[in-house]
């Protein structure tokens, strides 16, 4: 009994194990569904696959161009959530790593393990090393709200809200409000007060350091407007008659959306809402489809195997 205790075969399934399963179905059920509109809408994806197929070079490859910067921008953000110097190099080739690992995993689960288990094997605690991702997150989630704002008064009209009547706004305002209440209550709670604490003091002393500060915030912005670039330039090169601001506001807005569903880097529901938010703008279907299938295949598909492979090498040489 004891032997197999210390196996661990007698192991009491956690509360974590069951959040996990429940992630796990969730994402099952995005992807059937997403698979299920796929089939539906199948003769306007094809023509999109097509429309991709004759689309610009030049603006492709500018695209291409913004997406490995993509990774940069996500180092130089990282290191300034945290104060003490990291290893430029390996933290570039982490983020890349990170990101492919982020598309295996649902919810960001993959690269925030591996970027919580290279801060540690740069030397911080494990908690500093969470406080750090928390407020990288943190910065991210402001980014995009200023960027969102910016672009919607910029394109007036391009947000308009749904015509609903006075009792279905009356039940979205009480959820409204019940879903700020749990916020703010779990906030309060002793663990996620702590924990809250923690960050607070992470992000005053990372602002102590006015490079630091620089380097969170214009890494943030830089690393949510260089992905909104990768959508406008494959809009361009497919010929989809948008605004550039039009199209990035469609994507940022998307993106913010499907991180509600936690599917593997976004597969699914981001595809689908990006495509939702295309066409609600004005686009054709199959001009929308082309961008949505461009804007995947850069940022998701190509670096994908590679990115595998450097994350196997960076846990056989000890970097993870």
């Amino acid at each position: 009994m004891a032997h197999d205790g210390g196996t661990g075969a007698g192991r009491r399934p956690s509360a974590r194990d069951g959040r996990t399963g429940r992630h796990a179905w969730l994402s099952l059920l995005v992807l059937v569904c997403a698979g299920f509109l796929a089939h539906r809408h199948w003769p306007v994806i094809e023509a999109g696959a097509g429309r991709l197929a004759h689309a610009d070079r030049g603006w492709l490859l500018v695209a291409a161009v913004a997406t490995l910067a993509t990774w940069a921008c996500s180092a130089l953000a990282q290191q300034g959530a945290v104060p003490e110097p990291l290893p430029a190099g390996r933290l570039v080739v982490v983020q890349f790593a990170a990101a492919s690992a982020n598309h295996v995993l649902p919810s960001g689960l993959g690269a925030g393990a591996v970027n919580l288990r290279f801060l540690t094997r740069c030397g911080l605690t494990l908690t500093r090393s969470a406080t750090a991702l928390a407020v990288k997150a943190c910065a991210g989630t402001v980014v995009r709200a200023c960027l969102i704002g910016g672009l919607a008064l910029a394109c007036p009209g391009a947000l308009r809200p749904p015509r609903l009547t006075a009792s279905a706004w009356t039940v979205a305002g009480w959820t409204a409000v019940a879903v700020v209440a749990a916020v703010v209550a779990a906030l309060l709670a002793g663990p996620l007060r702590r924990l809250l604490r923690r960050v607070l003091l992470d992000v005053r002393a990372v602002h102590e350091l006015p490079a630091r500060a620089a380097a969170l915030w214009g890494g943030s912005f830089a690393f949510a407007a260089l992905h909104a670039t990768v959508v406008v330039t494959v809009a361009q090169a497919v010929g989809l008659p948008l605004s550039p601001a039009r199209v990035a506001l469609a994507y940022l807005v998307a993106s913010s959306a499907a991180v509600l569903l936690p599917t593997p880097g976004g597969l699914g529901s981001l595809d689908a809402a990006l495509a939702l938010a295309l066409t609600l703008a004005g686009a054709p279907g199959a001009a929308a489809a082309s961008t949505v299938l461009g804007y995947r295949l850069l940022t998701v598909w190509f670096p994908l195997l590679p990115g595998l492979v450097a994350l196997g090498v960076l846990i056989r040489r000890r970097v993870l």
